[in-house]
């Protein structure tokens, strides 16, 4: 039977992106309803005149684990552009710099002592302390949830110099929150789904990046798809409410009064944007008091167009020392292929910006770049051409301690209303992964839905002599 339902995603950011077009591509019927004027959320390519290039709103890392993210590419015929190197350099003040091994054999090299000042006795106590941590990831204590990264890492025994060059770091990395802050179920849960999928897989989770922009990865194939499958797509429309009447939904209140028919609908929203939308929904309220549990985290992006090279050995460099402002300068020449034209770009990653969030541009780009002149020699004259900020208050849902447990699944009480985004419930923290697992999931649900039946179509009214 032929499946009558108008299906609906709200929010076009890479949740809602990846609902439709695997809606799409099952023949669904489907809308694109999206707040701005255009798709990708929060990643996206933006544009800076001065220096006629592409930048992103942020760097971005992948996984080689992400599966639903390889599908969701593969869908929109984007997967060639990845690149797994199996290396990258954790760099310290006055250019001292060691490799970053997350392949073969030279990555349990990395995992055991990458400091390389550690001696025999201080790799010993860090392997050991690692594998005391890969453990209690698969057979977690119960007092997980209750404790911070860092007292994990104290507890397991982790060196001071392993935790310097490689674990606070990789912590911050994953869970966008410093180890002081951050739960450490968090942190173990992202581990143990790793570990698994390397056993799965017959080989360790490793890390790489897009060589295009981020438009050109996530959004100009789906646009592609939408045109081949009839999706229409609203800009500028903003949802306000789900109606829900009798049981199943039946539209989406737009908050210029406007009305979408709707049988089944994907929340694809931030947590932050959710609250109203599932007011009819009887469970709003514990959803809801979740979503504000979780709050946000911010992230800071700096875009540096320097008048000459860093001298980077790689195109990710770790910044190791604990300078609580940068943790990753990312070199696009060497991952897109650009061409300098008398500018290098540089892009630089702050994680758990707290204080930076509140400070201009400039003075950012000025502690950025005094920064990067501590940690690269060939930094010492370099000049900023153009510095381009991106400052994203709420970049993701809080992973602080005290949030474990908190998530929501994709399924709701009412079997046509299903939550998507990052902050619902996943194997992933707060990651791209988790953006497009969350989505496959609310895709599958209603996928499991028996077909509706047909709609009864109004009578014509034939005009008779009188």
């Amino acid at each position: 039977m032929h499946d009558t339902r108008r299906y609906v995603v709200i929010g076009g950011g890479l949740a809602g992106l990846a609902a439709t077009v695997w809606l799409a591509e099952a023949s669904k019927r489907v809308t694109l309803l999206e707040r701005r004027a255009r798709l990708g959320g929060r990643t996206q390519a933006m544009t800076v005149p001065e220096v006629d290039d592409v930048p992103d709103n942020g760097q971005h890392v992948i996984a080689s684990g992400y599966h639903h993210l390889f599908r969701y590419l593969r869908s929109v015929g984007t997967e060639r552009y990845l690149e797994f190197p199996g290396s990258g350099t954790l760099r310290w003040p006055g250019g001292r710099a060691t490799a970053l091994h997350t392949k073969g054999l030279r990555a349990f090299g990395t995992l055991f002592g990458a400091h390389p000042d550690a001696g025999p006795l201080e790799r010993l106590a860090a392997a050991r302390a690692t594998i005391r941590l890969g453990r209690q990831c698969l057979f977690q204590p119960d007092d997980l949830a209750d404790i911070t990264t860092e007292q994990w890492f104290e507890r397991v025994g982790m060196p001071a110099k392993a935790r310097t060059a490689l674990w606070d770091w990789l912590a911050l990395g994953i869970a966008a929150e410093p180890v002081q802050r951050e739960c450490a179920k968090v942190f173990a849960d992202v581990l143990a789904t790793g570990i698994r999928l390397g056993i799965r897989d017959r080989r360790a989770v490793t890390i790489g990046y897009p060589t295009v922009d981020l438009d050109t990865l996530f959004v100009t194939g789906a646009e592609e798809v939408f045109r081949r499958h009839g999706v229409e797509v609203r800009f500028r429309a903003v949802a306000d409410r789900v109606r829900i009447e009798n049981g199943p939904v039946t539209a989406v209140e737009l908050a210029d009064g406007g009305t979408v028919p709707a049988d089944a609908v994907i929340c694809a929203v931030p947590n932050s944007r959710i609250r109203g939308l599932l007011d009819e929904l009887p469970e709003h309220a514990e959803i809801y008091a979740a979503a504000d549990k979780l709050g946000s985290t911010p992230i800071v992006s700096t875009n540096l167009y320097l008048d000459r090279p860093l001298g980077t050995r790689s195109a990710m460099e770790a910044i190791i020392g604990g300078t609580g402002v940068i943790d990753e300068v990312f070199d696009r020449q060497r991952m897109h292929g650009r061409k300098p034209n008398g500018t290098w770009l540089y892009c630089l990653t702050t994680s758990g910006a707290y204080e930076q969030i509140h400070k201009n541009s400039e003075d950012i780009v000025a502690e950025q770049t005094a920064l990067l002149r501590r940690y690269y020699p060939e930094a010492a004259d370099a000049r900023v051409v153009n510095g381009h900020v991106v400052k994203m208050p709420k970049a993701t849902f809080s992973q602080a301690l005290g949030t474990a447990g908190l998530r929501p699944g994709q399924r709701t009480s009412v079997p046509t209303l299903l939550l998507a985004g990052d902050w619902t419930r996943t194997d992933w923290s707060a990651t791209m992964e988790s953006a497009v697992q969350s989505a496959a999931l609310a895709v599958a649900a209603l996928l499991e839905l028996p077909p509706a039946p047909p709609r009864d179509r109004p009578r014509s009214r034939r005009s008779g002599a009188s």
